[in-house]
Order: structure tokens, then C-alpha cells, then sequence
């Protein structure tokens, strides 16, 4: 699995005008899910989201994770994160898990981060076309991918 991950300002998620999930000040996450990929990815990498220190704190350095900083999550799935660009200019998807593994596997991930942070975590439609909305903060932009623990 691979994760972006903004912290932002605000950030809202639309699927035909309507908006499905907004939040303020937190962390609005791509969630990408690979063939292969398990639920003890989903674990480690919303641990690792929920405990990343890139808040400011009060001297203004990175050291308080988004439950510190009392921030909210939107989380989106993105199959896009999966692709391949080794060869030609067309990316290729053939590493993207599939339908309801995919689905099955993000939702995981969402009631994952839930657990830590403590609250709901805003989400998009699964397989939507979806507008993204967000103003990144810093900016601050992190990629994680559950295959490169090491």
C-alpha cells in the first residue's frame, strides 16, 4: 500500500458537485492499494500516518503528530499511486489490487486510522470520479509505502 500524505488547511472531496467529506486543519491522504497487498499493511501504515510528527509545535518545529494537533484525516482512495512509468509514457496499472480488494483494503485502512486518531475520518466514494479540493500547509507532502518498512 502507498499513502501521500498533505498536511492541509482545509481539504474537501466532491463526487458529482456534491460534497462527501471536508475537514480543516489535518491530513488529507491518497490511499493506493497493490496487488498483494494485507491488512497488516493498513495497520502499519495508519499507525504510522496517525503518529507522524509534521505539526508545528510551539517553537514552530515538526514535533506533534495530527492527534496532537487536535487535526481531523480525509482519506482517499487513489489507484493512480499504483501505477508503473518504467516504460513508454503511458503509466501502467497492472500492480493495482483489484475491485473489492482494493475497497476492501481502503475501508480497512479508514476504521485503522479511526482507531488512533479517535474520531471518524472523512472519506471519498470508492471507484468515484472525485474532485479534490485542499491547500496544502507548509506545503508538507509524505509518501509511504508499507513495502519499504526498512
Amino acid at each position: 500500500m502507498r499513502l501521500v500524505i498533505q498536511r492541509v488547511a482545509f481539504a474537501t472531496v466532491k463526487v458529482d458537485g456534491e460534497i462527501k467529506g471536508e475537514i480543516g486543519k489535518g491530513l488529507m491522504i491518497l490511499v493506493g492499494v497493490e496487488n498483494g497487498d494485507r491488512r497488516e499493511d493498513a495497520e502499519w501504515l495508519a499507525a504510522k500516518a496517525a503518529k507522524m510528527r509534521i505539526f508545528p509545535d510551539e517553537d514552530g518545529v515538526m514535533n506533534k503528530s495530527v492527534i496532537d494537533a487536535g487535526g481531523d484525516i480525509l482519506a482517499i482512495s487513489q489507484f493512480t499511486l499504483t501505477a508503473s512509468t518504467a516504460k513508454g509514457n503511458r503509466p501502467s496499472y497492472i500492480r493495482a489490487a483489484k475491485g473489492e480488494e482494493a475497497k476492501n483494503l481502503y475501508e480497512y485502512f479508514c476504521s485503522r486510522i479511526e482507531k488512533e486518531i479517535g474520531k471518524n475520518v472523512e472519506r471519498g466514494i470508492f471507484g468515484a470520479d472525485m474532485k479534490v479540493e485542499l491547500l496544502n500547509d507548509g506545503p508538507v507532502t509524505i509518501i509511504i509505502d508499507s513495502r519499504l518498512r526498512e
